[in-house]
């Protein structure tokens, strides 16, 4: 599949559903970064006399914070970047990666996946670039070996189960597309969307406005999503958000299948409850992370 597959993709319905996959179809997130990205991370960076603060940052980049469901790469960016800032991590003399060559490419490729970075190395030859796909390689072999029998919520299946052959539905996601077929397919969830799109087909809001922007009238097309990047792709295409809130997973999917659904798909679902909605969401997924608060804390008691 490539762009120009998503391009043609024709309205068959008048509404259209977008779905990201890691942490809101699947209860995958924990799984596959605890036990697959940060060890690989740990292992690939030479982090092991820092590996209890490598845990804890990467666990709030991609688990707990704003930069939830961030692609792999910005995410390495960012964990290392906290690192750089920990007192602790200063204290023990360890040297971090310079990862200029990384940002670099973040910033131009045109996707963020493996292929894109094998095609900046062919170009430059740079170390720091073939050793961040060395890592990034290392992660999928991981999550293929790891991540199995995970099934989705039980309400989304049943979400999914309610929408198909009344609206259109894709997979919106930043996860590499052979794994996304893979569990798709291992759960037979894959005939509820007519679409499969993972990183190499760009972000998420470019797979979301070349697939379904200009099809569909305004108010009609949805994303579903449990990382603000989530959000920030339905708001750069003037879609509409409906947010499954890490932690409350379960309660967000019973309400979106046994009640926003319909509404949706009849124009009843009004932007005053989608706003409220994301206020919720955004409270949930912090900026700070907890041991600025601990420092903030301990500067005070000592005087600072």
């Amino acid at each position: 599949m490539d762009k120009e597959t998503l391009r043609s993709f024709a309205a068959k319905h008048d509404h259209f559903v977008g779905f990201d996959s890691d942490g809101c179809i699947f209860d995958s997130m924990e799984l596959k970064h605890k036990e697959c990205f940060i060890p690989n991370i740990i292992k690939y960076y030479d982090l092991q006399p820092i590996a209890k603060y490598a845990r804890e940052v990467a666990e709030f980049v991609n688990l707990y914070s704003q930069w939830r469901g961030t692609n792999r790469f910005p995410a390495l960016v960012k964990t290392i970047e906290l690192l750089r800032d920990r007192p602790e991590v200063l204290a023990r003399g360890v040297t971090l990666p310079d990862l200029t060559a990384v940002e670099q490419f973040i910033r131009t490729a045109p996707s963020l996946g493996n292929p894109a970075l094998e095609k900046a190395i062919e170009k430059t030859g740079d170390s720091s670039l073939k050793l961040c796909l060395e890592w990034s390689r290392a992660v999928n072999v991981s999550i293929e070996w790891m991540v199995k029998g995970l099934p989705p919520f039980p309400a989304a299946k049943g979400s999914l189960e309610k929408i198909s052959g009344r609206a259109d539905t894709m997979v919106v996601s930043a996860t590499p597309a052979e794994a996304l077929r893979r569990e798709w397919e291992e759960h037979g969830i894959d005939k509820y969307v007519g679409v499969i799109a993972g990183q190499e087909l760009g972000k998420k809001e470019e797979q979301l406005g070349l697939t379904a922007q200009g099809k569909y009238k305004t108010g009609n097309i949805l994303m579903v999503g449990d990382a603000l990047g989530d959000l920030k792709a339905a708001q750069a295409v003037h879609a509409r958000f409906y947010p499954i809130v890490p932690g409350r997973e379960d309660e967000s999917w019973e309400r979106f299948r046994d009640d926003v659904v319909d509404r949706f798909l009849r124009d009843a679902y009004p932007q005053e409850e989608e706003d409220q909605l994301c206020r919720e969401f955004s409270k949930a997924l912090p900026s700070v992370p907890p041991w600025k608060h601990s420092e903030d804390v301990h500067r005070v008691s000592q005087g600072g």
